[in-house]
């Protein structure tokens, strides 16, 4: 008898698992169209190349939810992000809003994006957002389309929206508007129109 040929064992080939187009997708799913996912990845796409927590980062930015029109507030220290949300008083505003933080960046370590649709800011509100931020920049979204970007630049005087770390100066104590001339941009410094006490880092609070 002919010697039976022992079969040869067939190896099955893994299933290729998901790719890595989660975000992307989600914010096709989300918006409609792929010109948000074109947009939220030109948002800080050449920051965070380069490195594995970097590209993590980036991901984590492409699933904040784009918006077709308004403004977007990039380069906010972490720690700053919700005082630019108590700046645009976003607790009443009534269209979309996104919030992320503790991103990564090699500019400032930690940074936060908040994405307002509907709205540009004015000029009072940027500055005000100079002061707590002074490498944040503002996007202006049309379409979801970046249709112009600037960094906020520290104004010269600061009124309202701040408060004097003197509890004795008169601005904490009578129903006067608060003044403040910057005496430093980097880092930023300022000095009360009404007591002259000289501010600085976090002395430099809201309301």
């Amino acid at each position: 008898m002919a010697a039976k040929t022992p079969k040869q064992k067939t190896h099955k080939k893994p299933a290729k698992k998901a790719g890595s187009k989660l975000g992307r997708a989600a914010i096709r799913t989300a918006s409609g169209s792929s010109g948000a996912s074109e947009y939220s990845a030109s948002l800080g796409a050449s920051e965070h190349s380069g490195s594995s927590g970097a590209s993590s980062s980036h991901r984590r930015e492409l699933r904040i939810a784009a918006i077709r029109d308004g403004t977007v507030i990039d380069h906010v220290p972490a720690a700053k992000v919700f005082d630019v949300v108590e700046i645009l008083n976003l607790k009443s505003h009534k269209d979309v809003v996104s919030i992320a933080t503790n991103l990564g960046s090699k500019k400032i370590g930690k940074k936060g994006i908040v994405k307002v649709a509907g709205r540009e800011l004015t000029k009072l509100e940027v500055d005000e957002i100079a002061v707590v931020a002074p490498q944040a920049t503002i996007n202006i979204i049309k379409d979801f389309k970046v249709r112009q970007k600037s960094i906020v630049e520290v104004p010269a005087i600061l009124t309202a929206a701040f408060k004097c770390s003197n509890p004795k100066c008169v601005s904490n104590i009578q129903p006067v508007e608060s003044r403040f001339e910057i005496i430093s941009k980097s880092p930023v410094k300022a000095i009360c129109f009404y007591c002259e006490r000289v501010m600085g880092g976090e002395e430099i609070r809201l309301k």
